[in-house]
């Protein structure tokens, strides 16, 4: 008669456990209270675990790296997972933990809001994240496109990424990056859905498909503050920043919310372009923003014999960076796979890494990342008294 397996401990299970982190807050759920009642017999080992709202979107992910976790222990054949919801009360703790509270200060969690108090996290001096502002004089330039793919870049360099959709009248990052669900509200958190590696925030997942977002400047104003306070971010290594084309509010807004940003402007090469794209570097200087690089998009087409074509013609991204005194970091061509990407959902980037248009963007993302890291170097516990 073979021997009964011996059955793990409650503090084996708990410590199989510990690395096991919830998808989208990426931390421990043994650290997040997500861990209840634990119990072992017979070769099957029983777990509740409380979800952090209910209806939540990646329970089938959570459920299967719980099961692969605790059934790699010896002694055990069977995981049985039990799910409940969290309290409100337990929910504003997971919230305290990650995100701070109202009033609070740098090393204490981010503080909420400029009128309450709250500061924008990005501004404080301790913060790893670079802003990066992908700015444009006009539309049709395909900034959008550039900025998703960017982002997408990035992460698949292995930096933690975010974009913010700063365009609210004419919000697009969400159906170009393809995210497939909501943002998840945990008390007064968001928290951002993401896709390709990259977090992502839009005015477009709180307004109904097709329907104009007519606002003035304050409530402009108060959105982006939201976006940049309220969501749960857990300081990225990058935040790409959408604008809007133009230099009006949303642009002035971010310069106060975003000291450390570094602008990015991208151009089309016709003269044009590169005359009203000018206008954007000229908005930077005047906020105290650093203009860092220039970006051509649609710079040729490769047709069927092989042949470039410079359909919007030339030479005005160069002459852009010229004039700034910053460095061309890239030419983008012209290709429909990058158009069908942004409208499928699938940026180019992810979609067909070995293409030419890709490779384009993974070396502007490598020159931004590395050939462009500020020396600077910022540090909470250097004081000037």
């Amino acid at each position: 008669m073979s021997a009964t397996p011996t059955m793990p401990t409650h503090d084996q299970i708990i410590d199989a456990l510990r690395p096991v982190e919830d998808p989208e807050l990426r931390r421990s759920i043994v650290e997040l209270g997500m861990v209840r009642d634990v119990r072992a017999a017979d070769g099957t080992v029983s777990i509740q675990v409380a979800l952090t709202v209910a209806g939540c979107p990646l329970r089938s992910e959570i459920q299967r790296r719980v099961t692969d976790a605790v059934g790699a222990l010896a002694g055990v054949a069977n995981v049985a997972l039990d799910f409940t919801v969290m309290t409100d009360q337990e929910r504003e703790a997971v919230r305290l933990m990650l995100h701070g509270s109202p009033g609070a200060t740098a090393g204490q969690g981010h503080a909420h809001g400029h009128a309450e108090g709250r500061t924008v996290p990005f501004s404080e001096p301790g913060s790893k994240t670079r802003p990066l502002l992908i700015s444009s004089g006009k539309g049709g330039v395909g900034k959008s496109s550039v900025t998703v793919n960017l982002a997408v870049a990035l992460a698949s360099q292995g930096y933690s990424v975010g974009v913010v959709d700063a365009d609210i009248y004419g919000y697009s990052v969400p159906r170009m990056l393809g995210t497939d669900r909501d943002p998840v509200a945990i008390d007064q958190m968001l928290v951002p859905p993401e896709a390709h590696g990259v977090r992502c925030i839009s005015i477009g997942y709180f307004v109904p498909e097709g329907q104009a977002v007519i606002w003035r400047g304050p409530m402009l104003h108060k959105a982006l503050e939201q976006f940049l306070t309220d969501v749960y971010w857990d300081e990225p290594d990058f935040l790409l920043i959408d604008m809007p084309p133009g230099t009006g509010d949303i642009a002035l807004s971010l310069s106060q919310y975003l000291p450390r940003g570094e602008v990015y402007v991208v151009t089309t090469p016709q003269p044009a372009a590169q005359k009203v794209a000018a206008l954007s570097a000229a908005m930077a200087a005047k906020v105290n923003l650093p203009v860092r690089g220039v970006i051509e998009n649609m710079s040729w087409f490769t047709g069927d014999d092989g042949t470039r074509y410079e359909i919007f013609g030339a030479g005005g991204g160069q002459e852009l960076a010229d004039e700034l005194e910053v460095p061309l970091l890239g030419q983008l061509p012209l290709v429909p796979a990058l158009r069908e990407g942004g409208d499928e959902g699938n940026p180019i980037t992810a979609a067909d890494p070995g293409s030419e248009a890709a490779q384009c963007f993974q070396e502007i993302a490598r020159r931004i990342a590395v050939d462009l890291k500020p020396k600077k170097i910022y540090s909470p516990s250097l004081r000037i008294s």
